[in-house]
């Protein structure tokens, strides 16, 4: 029996309704049996039981009155994941379809995401099953102001800096920082994301999406490869696909594809950025108005066919379990010698598994996608020295921290006897960091 296996066992046991928590559980547990092998003391201090195991889960009701005076009531959450190397950070996520288990499966993920920046920050997640689709701008304010009523005593910028996520841009994150404010009596730096004229960063909008391709380019130049002249496949069509986009433009490679959640657009010819800002920045409407400014390319509904385009390099930056076994093998078929997670766990354990058998270049989104989070903590920095960094800086800083994740996950996997498996290598490198502090810190942590 594998050392770690009983673990996995306690956790399943003790949450058995959180399947997408045992993923995100399982993929690295797995990765951390030769750590466990070579590191009995930690075995024996119960750190790989303490940091499956959030050290606070909050949960709480959110009540707020609709455009019609009618009271609405959802349900808002925060998971302070682990702190042994610094405050919690972590995204607010609002959509539908949250719930504990989505949101300890990425909070847990970014406790590794965020050591392998190696900036000093801790794991978390919160969010509520709060939709702001279709919402008027008074409907979302009352619900951020009501849900910073009950989170505000639970964060603090030493404590727990929240940040945007799916559902909230700089919106939610404006009205939320303006009830801590009033709340708090305190302008600090406790939310990221913010307004470039009250303590946001230059280069947020565009980290995440820019992140990932200094993390790829990376990787593809170790193997003699380039997004140069290659064509390029990425799924969704918001900030993280936009501007991986106009980056991959910038390095010389042709992004093809585009989605949203109700199809997507096929543009051999190239798609066309300033189209896409058009309707999704300005006009936030679907991605399919694409084909009216550019009639010879072509829309399909459903969004799971975009992974049959043939690419050179695929960037799923929509969703989890965007690509399946089914894609990946088609994506494997077609020729696509690069995979690179924009988005959080887009490609599903099997497709990995594919991916890796054909050694096909995988970047796992808790070092590809870490760009985001990266330029939050630069965010937290400036807010800290009352300073703001150019946007050159910003990004030349972001390039040093991606290029150094990417040397960190490659020198981890050698080191263990799994060269060239980055999932391996990030969920190793990102571990190392916290455990060596939990262990130093006593069972206390």
């Amino acid at each position: 029996m594998k050392i770690l296996e009983s673990v996995m066992e306690r956790v399943i046991k003790r949450d058995p309704n959180e399947p997408e928590f045992h993923q995100a559980v399982k993929e690295v547990l797995e990765s951390l049996e030769p750590v466990a092998e070579k590191n009995p003391e930690w075995v024996k201090a119960g750190i790989f039981d303490r940091i499956v195991e959030p050290e606070r889960q909050i949960s709480f009701r959110v009540s707020w009155v609709d455009d019609n005076g009618n009271v609405q009531v959802n349900r808002g959450y925060r998971i302070q994941f682990n702190s042994a190397i610094g405050p919690y950070k972590g995204g607010i996520r609002l959509h539908p379809s949250v719930n504990a288990s989505i949101l300890k499966f990425l909070g847990f993920e970014q406790i590794l995401k965020n050591s392998l920046t190696g900036l000093p920050m801790g794991g978390g997640k919160g969010g509520s099953d709060f939709d702001p689709k279709g919402k008027s701008d008074g409907e979302v304010m009352r619900f951020c102001q009501s849900f910073m009523t009950e989170l505000e005593r639970h964060i603090g910028e030493n404590t727990d800096v929240p940040a945007g996520d799916m559902g909230t841009g700089a919106r939610e994150i404006g009205y939320m920082y303006g009830q801590y404010r009033r709340l708090r009596n305190d302008f600090t730096g406790v939310l990221t994301g913010k307004g470039l004229t009250w303590g946001g960063s230059l280069a947020r909008t565009e980290a995440t999406g820019y992140g990932l391709c200094y993390f790829m380019d990376e990787a593809l130049k170790a193997k003699g490869k380039s997004f140069k002249g290659a064509t390029v496949v990425i799924s969704g069509s918001g900030n993280v696909a936009i501007y991986a986009t106009e980056k991959v433009h910038q390095l010389g490679g042709k992004v093809v594809a585009l989605s949203d959640s109700n199809g997507y657009i096929y543009d051999p010819e190239g798609i066309k950025l300033e189209t896409v800002k058009k309707i999704k920045e300005v006009e936030r409407k679907r991605i399919s108005e694409y084909i009216k400014y550019h009639p010879n390319a072509k829309y399909t509904e459903g969004c799971s066919d975009i992974w049959t385009i043939k690419c050179d390099i695929a960037l799923p930056c929509a969703t989890q379990n965007d690509i399946d076994e089914n894609s990946a093998n088609m994506l494997v078929k077609n020729g696509c010698y690069a995979v690179g997670e924009g988005a959080n766990m887009p490609s599903t354990p099997e497709a990995i598994d594919v991916f890796i058998k054909n050694k096909v270049i995988f970047a796992p989104s808790k070092a590809a996608n870490a760009g985001g989070v990266a330029t939050s903590a630069l965010e937290m920095s400036q807010n800290s020295m009352r300073y703001s960094w150019t946007f050159e800086e910003v990004d030349a800083k972001l390039k040093d921290i991606m290029v150094n994740i990417y040397k960190a996950a490659s020198t981890a996997a050698k080191e263990y006897g799994y060269e060239d498996n980055l999932v391996v290598g990030a969920n190793i490198a990102g571990f190392l960091k916290v455990a060596d502090a939990m262990y130093a810190q006593g069972i206390t942590y």
